[in-house]
């Protein structure tokens, strides 16, 4: 079955950049809508970006929109996420998420581990 693998974090100045890739193991990927999710500590989960199974319909919420890019490349099973202007509120474990339902419906069914994301100075 699929296994999501994240990569890409680490540690960047205030307005550095990041891009973090989610790399998915095992059948059927395209007929996955994948998300991208964050939690700090002493926070819940806060979904930043999502996309369709074809790629055709990415999704960012308000917050990030300006800053972060979703992506798929289904003939590399993966997902990224482009991350410009980083801020330290933008601190948390980086987690990308698949569903076989709608990518509106939370929660999603299969995780990654995380991959750690720190803004600062």
């Amino acid at each position: 079955q699929l296994q999501l693998v994240e990569s890409g974090g680490g540690w960047v100045q205030p307005g550095g950049s990041l891009r973090l890739s989610c790399a998915a193991s095992g059948p059927s990927f395209s007929t996955y809508a994948v998300g991208w999710f964050r939690q700090a500590p002493g926070k819940g989960r806060e979904l930043v970006g999502t996309i369709s199974r074809s790629g055709a319909t990415p999704f960012l919420p308000s917050s990030v929109k300006a800053r972060f890019t979703i992506s798929r490349d289904n003939t590399k099973n993966t997902v990224d996420l482009q991350m410009y202007d980083l801020g330290t509120e933008d601190t948390a474990v980086y987690v990308c998420a698949a569903t076989n339902k709608s990518m509106y419906a939370f929660p999603y069914q299969l995780w990654g581990r995380g991959t750690q994301v720190t803004v600062s100075l």
